[in-house]
């Protein structure tokens, strides 16, 4: 058995970018999966979201202007296509023609080098793990007898009910509970938390869950699901909030209670490969045995795409080449894809001050100031920017029309350890959104001055 230099199992979004890697590095690649490439991130996760979000806003627009029957069935017919076009550069084929052999099954451990696919063993001289993650869903008792939905087949339905449960308030809760309404849903969402988003800016997750019940959503929170059970016209959840039950009535029930690592049946004890909440690995993305490494939401922490493309490229090169990088979660940021969009980099303002104490500033701006937005009938957006006593980026949270295009730019100044004042002097492109930022640099440039020991002095 002639051994490959790199087997990845799995082939989402962590296992392309570690297969395609290793190909530019010139080694044999295997892939093994046991569905069809793309992960959840082509098939229930980014991008037929981003399909149904974007189907929903034209909707929500066009109900301004005209009455008309909604077409649920089309709609979800188109999200499947997106998905089916953006598969089109993912297939086995497209894998094979750039050089890497692409095997159907699913992979098990025989030892640290040797997996065993369909009764047949194959060797690796390293391998990664990017076996990715499945919804999670918890113990309440009654759901295993009903038929819930979740992210993985929520897309595969031939229509939309005409009223659903969300179990759930993070982001794929709010998503999608947002274009369902905007689809003509009615849609009840339930949260055992106080707030939606909750580990997000309290005041920015605050504006969600109102835009979200203006558009016609009914959020219950401090609600913890107790038990669930059939109806005859559906779903009936029962919930606590304060030792008073109440019940939730819907025809259907979508779980968006978060991910669990997808570790079974791999054989991963029999090799030492340890697993806490995902797959143990150190600052190297290497598990617990030794050539055997692991990214993406298999591993965490975050279990975003981008960061699974980020830690598959340092686990891939680690595993190659005669280096040894190590992750840096200090500049990671998001976007939830809500109308308006909400994308978060570092700190909140309470992290911040846990870890600073009073030596940072915070920067608050309203698009109500802003031109561009002024020629778009209500358009909002809030921009909150946190930054060290030097001026340095701790946090950004906006709320806005293209939040995560604006986060980017913050997130090139953050990472590259440039003190924020320093947008002010790049000219921006008038009118635009970003030019918000530029602004706030102003006042953050003009408080460096002010701050400054010598202007001190001389103001005293």
């Amino acid at each position: 058995m002639k051994p490959y230099d790199l087997i990845v199992i799995g082939s989402g979004a962590a296992g392309l970018t570690a297969a395609f890697t290793g190909l530019g590095l010139g080694k044999s690649v295997l892939i093994i999966e046991e569905n069809r490439p793309g992960g959840e991130c082509t098939w229930s996760g980014c991008v037929p979201s981003k399909g149904l979000i974007n189907q929903a806003k034209e909707i929500h627009t066009a109900k301004k202007y005209a009455s008309f029957e909604i077409d649920s069935a089309k709609a979800l017919q188109n999200v499947r296509d997106i998905s089916e076009n953006v598969y089109q550069h993912e297939t086995p084929e497209v894998l094979e023609k750039a050089g890497a052999i692409f095997l159907q099954g699913t992979a098990s451990f025989i030892s640290p080098k040797i997996l065993e696919v369909n009764g047949e063993q194959y060797g690796a001289k390293k391998v990664v793990i990017a076996t990715g993650s499945s919804p999670m869903i918890p113990p309440i008792p009654g759901l295993e007898d009903v038929p819930y939905l979740t992210n993985d087949n929520f897309f595969q339905q031939q229509r939309l009910p005409k009223s659903i449960i969300v179990l759930g308030a993070g982001a794929i809760g709010m998503e999608l509970s947002q274009s369902m309404a905007r689809l003509g849903v009615e849609v009840q969402v339930v949260e055992m938390m106080p707030e939606v988003m909750f580990r997000e800016e309290p005041e920015f997750s605050a504006i969600i869950r109102q835009r979200l019940e203006n558009e016609g959503v009914k959020i219950a929170l401090n609600h913890k699901a107790i038990k669930v059970a059939k109806s005859e016209n559906g779903i009936v959840l029962t919930t606590e909030k304060d030792k008073t039950q109440s019940t939730f009535k819907a025809e259907k029930i979508l779980v968006a209670l978060g991910r669990s690592p997808n570790v079974i049946n791999m054989n991963l004890e029999k090799v030492g490969i340890k697993v806490d909440r995902g797959i143990t690995v150190n600052d190297h993305l290497e598990t617990t045995t030794k050539g055997v490494y692991a990214c993406g939401d298999v591993a965490g922490p975050f279990l975003l795409s981008h960061m699974a493309n980020y830690q598959a490229k340092i686990a891939t090169m680690n595993a190659l080449l005669p280096i040894n990088r190590k992750v840096n979660y200090d500049h990671v940021s998001w976007c939830t894809f809500t109308d308006p969009e909400f994308a978060r980099a570092g700190f909140t303002e309470n992290e911040a001050r846990e870890e600073f104490g009073d030596k940072i500033r915070v920067y608050h701006y309203d698009f109500e100031k802003l031109d561009r937005a002024m020629t778009k009938d209500a358009d909002m957006g809030k921009i909150k920017v946190i930054v060290s006593a030097r001026g340095k980026v701790l946090g950004a949270h906006i709320i806005a029309d293209r939040a995560g295009e604006l986060i980017s730019e913050v997130q090139v100044i953050k990472t590259l350890g440039l003190n924020f004042g320093k947008l002010q002097s790049v000219i921006h492109p008038y009118p635009t959104y970003s030019d918000a930022l530029r602004q706030i640099a102003q006042r953050v440039f003009l408080d460096n001055i002010l701050h400054h020991p010598m202007v001190k002095l001389f103001r005293k």
